[in-house]
């Protein structure tokens, strides 16, 4: 008998589906080994060496596991394929002493990018050994996240207040977050105009169009270059000058469909289709994976496999007929010069299985995932365009331009439906000339910049360096559980106080840790420890020499950033001391000023959290804004516990007057 270890049950029940006589899978329940909770478990003085133990949970699981390793004939180690899942395999190796007092028994490492039956045993037919230089590319991570959130986290809390933590990663998304929010503070707005006319042919006013102002007197106008008196007098001279149509211009226009999904672009668009967080993304989509319907999502290649490519082109030929069948496979090509091409991108390992699952969360995810693929090998939309170039003449010339466009062929887009906005122009000829319906002055002012979404955060987490496709997601939830950044009513994130004091304590005293090129830098050095390029305790000793005097200077240097504790008139209602703003890891709160004498705690009422809306339930107390732990808003009564009303919804009562 052959024992095969995965670390997830589901992953073990399906490829113990394929494997049948002679084989027995089990699960690892994930790494079973990790650096202790109790202590810094990264021993400095002999060169970085970690400590790993074996978590009180897990033991059950390694004993039964040596126990079935024990009879087995050879240990199979079937992980996933990137560095986490090289770790699990080589930790496996250590607990359950695989590398010594097994005798002679035989332990293979097998990996493969779908769980399906061919998969497997292609991969049980090309076994391998381990791949140290991914396990120490892991280690690496591991041990740098711990010297920064053990070491660093101290310096908040005695600087800060308690419970605060740092992380290498996550501090430096904070950053982006909490930079983001002081662009907007500082902004102001700027009002410019653009200026159109409403025209029609000659004697047919019922074929209008619109045409926007570009030039005048030939030269081409900036964005914010018309302001409310130069739009004044344009109009006035418009109305009054005479229209032709100048240039008339018809073209065919293309568009290519997208390549199949990486784990990026995947968060990204459910993020803005499903109005989903990265986290409940990965977590549908490695419950896609490990039923064997989707190939393995943790991925930042665009490659397909040939008989992936072959088998799209059956199903289109078959469902759409022969026009939506591209003669030659769509191939793409990913711009990181750091992704694996020998991977593979997000796809359903079986296209001809349009819907494969009850559950309405995975069958969402799951038809996106299959309308990518498939659309990647459609053709492309093609539109008829036509542009129209209107010249007017009066004290000055002012050219204006209108364009249109027509669906021709739908392509990928009878698979992939996306926006556009078809605008037919009238039949015209370059010289007719044209009637004035009326002229369209609008007045805009400049816009501040959007708050980051889950999309457009990893987005920016990706060009930046930040992280790896198997890290966005945690980056984002840990900084939310944090409490560091919390969800804006429009799905937009927002830097908390206390997560604007920690990014300020970090930003003006290490400024190397939440540094974005720093961050992108280290990551490049991991991947080069993947590469076996760089040896990790060399890349890890360079950090943390320069680290630690830093941060023994700044002990000693700066002075407590406490925020001050601000007095109010309210009364205690228990002891009838002063009630004082406090300020906590999750905002600022009123407490008895007689504490610890007296715990007394409340909600403020009169902050930026009073919606001054009265309490539907009660009627007597007021509707504030809440956050969960995770971040998440939620309204409730000012008078908890002595009214328990909440709501994800804000309720529509009217406010007093």
């Amino acid at each position: 008998m052959k024992l095969v270890i995965v670390e997830s049950p589901t992953k073990a029940k399906t490829i113990g589906r394929f494997l049948k006589s002679g084989y027995k899978v089990e699960s690892s329940y994930g790494h079973i080994r990790d650096l202790p909770k109790s202590s810094f478990g990264v021993d400095v003085e002999k060169d970085f060496e970690p400590k790993y133990v074996i978590p009180r949970k897990n033991q059950k699981t390694v004993t039964a596991l040596r126990k079935e390793a024990a009879k087995a004939d050879a240990v199979i180690l079937a992980s996933d394929e990137d560095r986490e899942g090289e770790a699990i395999a080589w930790h496996l190796v250590q607990a359950l002493k695989l590398d010594d007092g097994m005798g002679q028994k035989k332990t293979e490492r097998i990996t493969f990018h779908e769980i399906t039956e061919s998969a497997i045993q292609a991969a049980l037919e090309h076994p391998r050994s381990i791949n140290l230089n991914l396990v120490n590319a892991q280690q690496a991570r591991r041990v740098l996240d711990r010297i920064v959130g053990y070491k660093l986290s101290p310096f908040l809390w005695k600087k800060i207040m308690g419970h605060l933590s740092a992380g290498r990663v996550q501090s430096a998304a904070l950053k982006l977050i909490a930079e983001r929010e002081e662009e907007i503070r500082k902004f102001q707005p700027e009002e410019y105009w653009t200026v159109s006319a409403v025209v029609y042919p000659n004697g047919e006013p019922d074929k209008k169009f619109m045409a926007t102002l570009q030039k005048v007197d030939g030269k081409a106008l900036g964005k914010m270059e018309v302001k409310s008196a130069e739009a004044e007098d344009i109009c006035a001279d418009l109305e009054k000058s005479d229209f032709l149509a100048s240039a008339v211009e018809h073209k065919e226009t293309r568009r290519n469909p997208l390549p199949p999904f990486t784990t990026s672009t995947l968060q990204q668009e459910a993020s803005r289709r499903l109005r989903w967080s990265a986290k409940q993304t990965m977590r549908v989509a490695q419950n896609l994976y490990e039923k064997g319907f989707i190939t393995y999502m943790r991925t930042d290649s665009v490659n397909l496999a040939p008989e992936s490519l072959s088998a799209a082109k059956s199903w289109i030929e078959d469902n759409l007929g022969e026009k939506y069948a591209v003669s030659v496979p769509r191939r793409f090509t990913a711009k990181s010069r750091l992704a694996q091409e020998a991977h593979e991108a997000v796809r359903p390992t079986n296209v001809f299985s349009v819907s494969v699952t009850d559950d309405p969360r995975e069958k969402k995810l799951y038809d996106l995932i299959w309308r990518r693929f498939v659309a990647s090998q459609l053709p492309q939309a093609i539109f008829d365009s036509k542009n129209i170039t209107v010249s007017a003449r009066g004290k000055k010339e002012y050219e204006l331009k209108a364009s249109g466009s027509t669906l021709k062929f739908d392509g990928f887009l009878k698979i992939w439906p996306s926006k556009f906005e078809e605008n037919e122009l009238p039949a015209i000829k370059s010289g007719n000339k044209l009637g004035l319906e009326k002229v369209q002055p609008e007045q805009h002012f400049t816009e501040p910049p959007a708050r980051y979404s889950d999309a457009s955060l990893i987005k920016a987490l990706e060009e930046y360096g930040i992280g790896r496709p198997s890290t966005y997601a945690p980056i984002i939830s840990l900084i939310q559980e944090r409490n560091y950044v919390a969800k804006n009513q429009d799905r937009r994130f927002e830097p908390t106080e206390i997560g604007e004091l920690v990014n300020k304590a970090l930003s003006e005293n290490f400024p190397e840790i939440v540094d974005i090129g720093f961050t992108a830098k280290m990551e490049e050095s991991l991947d080069k420890i993947a590469e076996g390029e760089a040896d990790w305790k060399k890349v890890i000793g360079n950090f943390y020499n320069s680290f630690e005097p830093q941060l023994e200077k700044k002990y000693e240097e700066v002075k407590s950033l406490k925020p001050a504790v601000i007095e109010t008139d309210e009364k205690c209602g228990i002891c009838g001391r002063p009630m004082v703003i406090k300020f906590g890891r999750f905002g600022k709160f009123l407490a008895c000023s007689g504490y610890p004498e007296c715990k007394n705690t409340k909600s403020l009422q009169n902050g930026n959290n009073d919606t001054n809306i009265v309490c539907p339930k009660c009627g007597q107390g007021h509707v504030v804004v809440k956050k969960t732990k995770k971040g998440r808003i939620f309204y409730g009564c000012n008078r908890w516990p002595d009214c328990d009303y909440a709501s994800w919804k804000k309720p529509e009562t009217k406010s007093e007057s």
